[in-house]
């Protein structure tokens, strides 16, 4: 199917079908309401023998989490692809809805008030326009869904801060966050056509600047969220505990991240997705760097907002190119369920699959400011060729849902 898109960019008032109206879910999810919290637990244990010892003894001070009760996992939950390696873990969906609910009362605890930000990544380094433009030839396999030989899609793309703290400085290690919105798109969606249509007929693609994920396991990752929205400091301190030495080394690791420049950092998607439909789908993973391997330095004087600085200056100057890769699964032991671990470049190379061209532009004005952070960034706003995969992509979906209701439902601006 020919899924190439018009060319050319229309207004912003024109545009207003992009899922504006449903104002925004938990973005990069895995940061969602640790943040700065983890590191600071982290400085106190990593390198310690207590953490050392104690690591292995996960079950630590959870008799205040919640016990998801067994029942059957409702229609609206997605469905696994054994083909592919995906299999559910044991109370998944009932987990997923726990973790949503904890996220849900953490955000009308901190904006009781005023209009619900996004639970992770809020501070934007800006929000620009862009052209996706898919290679002419393409490997072997790797042609499906969006990627059409010589295609050309609209998008816009944010980058962004991690932390939940929207006010962090930008000169303090974070993780990073890029979200790519393709729109215009023809065909069907795994949101099914209503709201296919409602969102703008729309392809995301959502990356952080680090390859892997801090958990695997859904247990594990409502103990951090349920710790990290209390108000117990001690208890705060057990996260590393909950998320065991290696994941507490990647969330080290992810949230100590700095960069010069967003345009000039690598992102990755972490988790896997499907490529494909049928008997020759696959796993993949995705990838974004820079054309160029040409790095802007530190600036000496670096102000709370640097990057969105860094992001204008270049945006006045020239043209941006980056490109777009894409990591197919050549083992099936690279399982789609572990987002812990990195499938390396050795053993699977990524492939570019797009040119991503961000035209000089000027970006940081109050219309458009205001547009983005209405706009809505889902890995399941998707082409059933892009299906995501694993339990990290499983619980996205219940969470992303209903943080999307309860930011539209406290958005007075949203009709």
């Amino acid at each position: 199917m020919d899924r190439r898109a018009p060319q050319g960019h229309s207004e912003i008032d024109r545009e207003r079908s992009l899922n504006v109206d449903a104002p925004s879910d938990s973005r990069l999810f895995f940061a969602a309401t640790t943040g700065q919290r983890i590191v600071t637990g982290l400085r106190l244990l990593v390198g310690s023998t207590l953490l050392l010892t104690i690591t292995a003894c996960t079950t630590v001070g959870r008799e205040t989490m919640p016990t998801p009760t067994e029942k059957a996992a409702p229609s609206s939950y997605p469905v696994v692809d054994p083909g592919l390696g995906e299999r559910l873990r044991p109370e998944e969906h009932v987990l997923a809805a726990e973790i949503s609910q904890v996220i849900e009362t953490s955000l009308r605890e901190r904006y009781p008030s005023a209009e619900i930000q996004r639970d992770a990544h809020p501070k934007a380094h800006g929000c620009v326009r862009a052209e996706f433009q898919v290679s002419e030839t393409l490997p072997a396999g790797l042609s499906h869904g969006v990627f059409v030989p010589g295609a050309r899609y609209p998008a816009w793309i944010r980058f962004s801060n991690g932390s939940q703290d929207a006010t962090r400085p930008d000169s303090r290690g974070d993780v990073r966050g890029m979200a790519i919105k393709l729109h215009g798109l023809p065909g069907t969606a795994l949101l099914g056509e209503a709201d296919w249509a409602a969102s703008g007929a729309t392809q995301d693609f959502v990356l952080i600047s680090h390859p892997v994920f801090f958990a695997n396991d859904p247990r594990r990752y409502l103990a951090v969220v349920t710790r990290a929205s209390g108000d117990n400091a001690l208890s705060k301190l057990l996260i590393p505990i909950d998320l065991g030495l290696k994941g507490a080394f990647i969330a080290l690791a992810t949230s100590r991240k700095k960069i010069a420049n967003p345009v000039q950092t690598r992102y990755w998607s972490t988790v896997p997705y499907q490529l494909g439909l049928g008997p020759g789908r696959q796993a993949v993973k995705y990838s974004v760097r820079a054309c160029s391997a040409d790095e802007d330095p530190m600036p000496a004087n670096r102000g709370p907002n640097f990057l969105r600085d860094a992001l204008r200056t270049t945006l006045q100057e020239r043209d941006v190119c980056m490109e777009f890769l894409v990591q197919p699964r050549t083992s099936p032991a690279m399982s789609v369920e572990d987002s812990m671990t990195e499938w390396t470049e050795k053993q699977a190379p990524f492939f570019k699959i797009a040119t991503i061209h961000i035209a000089s532009q000027t970006f940081d004005t109050p219309e458009q400011n205001a547009f983005c952070e209405k706009l809505s960034f889902n890995p399941w706003h998707a082409l059933p060729e892009h299906r995501p995969l694993g339990s990290t992509n499983r619980l996205r979906k219940v969470i992303y849902e209903n943080i999307s209701r309860v930011r539209h439902e406290a958005t007075t601006a949203v009709p």
